[in-house]
């Protein structure tokens, strides 16, 4: 019989966030080090902005400011000159944790490569979202493992279209960073959660804001597991929590403040488990992300052969005299 749903449900996401989760800085790093800027001054006159707008009687979002302060050293400050080609180039200077890249690779194959699960079709998709930049992340080496599924970060806009630009030409190509096209806070990364579950990051024409019975989503929330570093993902891990996904966090090896950080998030059941930022094969981390991705696909397999059993009558059989 055949599925009256949209989605097979077959699809386990991986959702990543980026900043010490994968990589061992922030990735604002390389870029400091490329225009010999001053890091603590940079992040000194951030956390300035909103005392110093609120006196103009402007309020701003305190996440994503650093946006618009980016800008404005591009074209006028240490940063002159950078656009969106500059930042890809600084995904290749990022050091990644142990077992990076490779573990993406090797837990798609460990899915994909199993009989009993790709006989359903079940696979895996990694997702980047990050309140980072886009292009760094692109230019990473964990990009050709997560931009064909997804790969969300903050977005610069170098030549903006001026009034008019429906009806001639204008000029187009490379420029300076000038605006903001997308920006990610720690709470509207949840909306990317929703795009992988509803399925409308891979058909358009689904609205993320649409309403969906469970059963229509392409990724049920349980079928989702997200990882991140720490408090500030804390509304991602609360949506996945409460939709019956898995939740881990990630700590920098011997770092013990990091470490308590993370397990106050446990005792406060914010996560369901945490461990060091090494993804080598035999680690914890390794150990437990392929552990749940496996117990998922085989909740899959089990959902399936329940279906197949329920849909298929009885063999006729012979009637005693």
């Amino acid at each position: 019989m055949a599925s009256t749903h949209a989605f097979e449900q077959n699809i386990i996401a991986l959702v990543w966030d980026f900043d010490k989760t994968l990589i061992t800085d922030y990735m604002q790093a390389p870029l400091f080090r490329k225009y010999q800027a001053d890091p603590a001054l940079f992040w000194k006159e951030v956390d300035g902005l909103d005392a110093y707008y609120r006196k103009q009687g402007i309020h701003v979002n305190r996440d994503t400011i650093y946006l618009n302060h980016i800008i404005t050293w591009a074209q006028s400050g240490p940063f002159l000159g950078l656009n969106n080609a500059i930042l890809q180039e600084m995904g290749k200077d990022l050091q990644f944790y142990p077992g990076l890249p490779e573990f993406f690779k090797t837990i798609k194959e460990s899915i994909e490569n199993n009989p009993d699960y790709s006989s359903f079709g079940i696979k895996v998709e990694h997702y980047i979202v990050s309140t980072g930049f886009a292009a760094t992340i692109r230019g990473s080496a964990v990009a050709p493992f997560a931009e064909p599924d997804g790969i969300w970060g903050a977005e610069f806009i170098e030549v903006p279209a001026l009034p008019g630009y429906l009806s001639g030409e204008q000029k187009v190509g490379a420029g300076v960073l000038s605006q903001v096209a997308t920006a990610l806070d720690n709470t509207s990364k949840t909306r990317y959660l929703f795009e992988v579950n509803k399925g409308s990051n891979k058909h358009p024409e689904i609205n993320v804001n649409s309403k969906m019975l469970a059963e229509d989503r392409r990724v049920p929330f349980k079928n989702m597991i997200y990882i991140a570093d720490g408090p500030s993902d804390v509304p991602a891990f609360s949506i996945l929590n409460q939709g019956g996904g898995n939740t881990y966090a990630i700590y920098p090896r011997g770092d013990r403040k990091a470490m308590r950080q993370v397990d106050q998030l446990r005792a406060d059941g914010r996560i369901q488990m945490y461990g060091e930022a090494d993804y080598s094969p035999g680690s914890q981390t390794h150990l437990w992300l392929t552990e749940h991705t496996q117990t998922i696909a085989d909740q899959i397999v089990v959902a399936k052969r329940d279906l197949i059993r329920r849909s298929v009558s009885a063999p006729p059989r012979h009637l005693d005299s």
